[in-house]
């Protein structure tokens, strides 16, 4: 099994994707909570009174920083990575491998030739799932597609060897 995934035809950029190191990845979404839990729509204006407060208050209590650092003094939690289901959105490589204008599918290409055609609104939605409790998925993987709404939990697409926009 092959371990890179590659993003590959109508994108300016081709990327390779590796999932053997998103697990230190900040964006990560551990699967377990994700399709539990409800997204619950939060004002902006709230949202940015929120985070300019947290802001002020850590300045205040440990002075300015510059750069901020805030992203990189994260904490891992070695027994949660250990033991973790984690999946990544797909959006965030299809933003940086950015999909031209002429594009409109992306297709998700399996071992045996099987392939699997979705719109590329859809393919925003996607979620790499690239570990189960813990483990890299070496049998089926490296990484299974699912649906955001979670309704392909139980019979995701697996197998997969690339991902190309056409």
């Amino acid at each position: 099994m092959e371990t890179i995934i590659p993003i590959k035809g109508a994108v300016t950029f081709q990327l390779t994707l590796d999932p053997t190191v998103w697990i230190f990845d900040d964006r990560k979404l551990d699967l377990k909570t994700y399709f539990d839990t409800k997204e619950v729509e939060e004002d902006s204006d709230i949202k940015y009174m929120r985070e300019v407060g947290a802001h002020w208050s850590r300045e205040i209590m440990e002075g300015a920083t510059f750069p901020p650092t805030l992203k990189s003094e994260r904490k891992f939690d070695r027994k949660g990575m250990e033991t973790g289901t984690f999946g990544i959105e797909l959006s965030h490589f299809l933003k940086n491998a950015e999909i031209k204008p002429e594009a409109t599918t992306i297709v998700i290409e399996c071992q045996e030739g099987k392939e699997y055609a979705f719109s590329i609104e859809e393919a925003y939605t996607f979620i790499l799932k690239y570990s189960q409790d813990g483990k890299p998925l070496t049998e089926d993987g490296p990484v299974h597609v699912l649906f955001r709404d979670g309704s392909n939990v139980d019979n995701p697409i697996k197998n997969i060897v690339a991902i190309r926009a056409e």
